[in-house]
């Protein structure tokens, strides 16, 4: 039996265009059958189509990881086929506009779509996955979780919490067989943009990385071992720095008193 043949079968979200379509490819080239979940049924054709002479088996999963009984089922997908042993997390949904002029429905179906939907899917898999001491478990972020300046409050906070969350698992699942690793990618190629309010070409080129480097260097990055990865950070080392002053502050985070500073006797 080939090593391809012992892959798998990867499940990825928001497959029908972008960064998903793009990892649908490189995964069924690197010998995984895929499931490709996305609302757009036609598209996600179209990407199946497209990456149909690799000979892997392309299921297409029509869902809208908006909706919560769409989220149950795909989850239970997860959790009922043994064949799975990838989960790319996807899909997800940005703001761009300030929080004060945006609406509220839109901003919570997002925050729901980027945090309960991704988490949902991952505790969906990941018990399987320890059972059988082999998965992949592969979560979007962006590089606004470290900024959160940047675009606004909820979009940040919703990525910053796909860090934590990828942090936090990499410490339970250590030991059990399972590869977990958090992406961030900054500006990228993609219909995210334009969904979000800000058009691709008013962003400066030499900012905008196309969806098949990101996904490569993402990959790569999964090849190196890396829990964090930064397609455009070009010295791991400045990772490594941010990530020891964070752990400098644990020890006095936290005390029976306040701190001398406030001058509270």
């Amino acid at each position: 039996m080939s090593a391809q043949a012992l892959k798998g079968t990867a499940l990825i979200t928001g497959a029908s265009t972008g960064i998903g379509a793009v990892y649908a490819d490189r995964l069924a080239k690197r010998g995984y059958d895929l499931i490709l979940v996305a609302r757009n049924h036609q598209k996600l054709n179209e990407v199946a189509a497209q990456i149909q002479d690799t000979g892997r088996k392309i299921e297409t999963l029509p869902a809208d990881l908006t909706v919560k009984e769409d989220v149950q089922r795909v989850a239970l997908r997860l959790s009922s086929d043994p064949t799975i042993t990838a989960l790319i997390n996807n899909a997800g949904a940005g703001s761009a506009g300030k929080l004060l002029d945006s609406n509220i429905d839109d901003l919570e179906s997002m925050i729901y779509l980027n945090v309960t939907a991704l988490t949902r899917l991952a505790l969906a898999a990941l018990p399987g996955f320890i059972a059988r001491n082999n998965g992949l478990l592969i979560n979007i972020s962006s590089i606004v979780a470290l900024a959160p300046e940047a675009l606004n409050g909820t979009y940040s906070g919703s990525k910053a919490y796909v860090v934590s969350f990828t942090q936090a698992l990499k410490n339970e699942v250590s030991g059990k067989g399972i590869t977990v690793q958090a992406v961030l990618p900054g500006i990228t190629a993609t219909p995210f943009w334009g969904k979000a309010g800000v058009p691709l070409e008013h962003l400066p080129s030499e900012k905008v990385m196309t969806t098949e480097n990101m996904v490569d260097a993402a990959l790569a990055g999964l090849d190196h071992g890396e829990l964090i990865t930064i397609p455009s950070l070009p010295e791991i080392a400045d990772w490594e720095k941010f990530e020891a002053a964070r752990k400098a502050l644990q020890p006095n985070l936290s005390h029976k008193t306040p701190a001398a500073r406030y001058a509270i006797v």
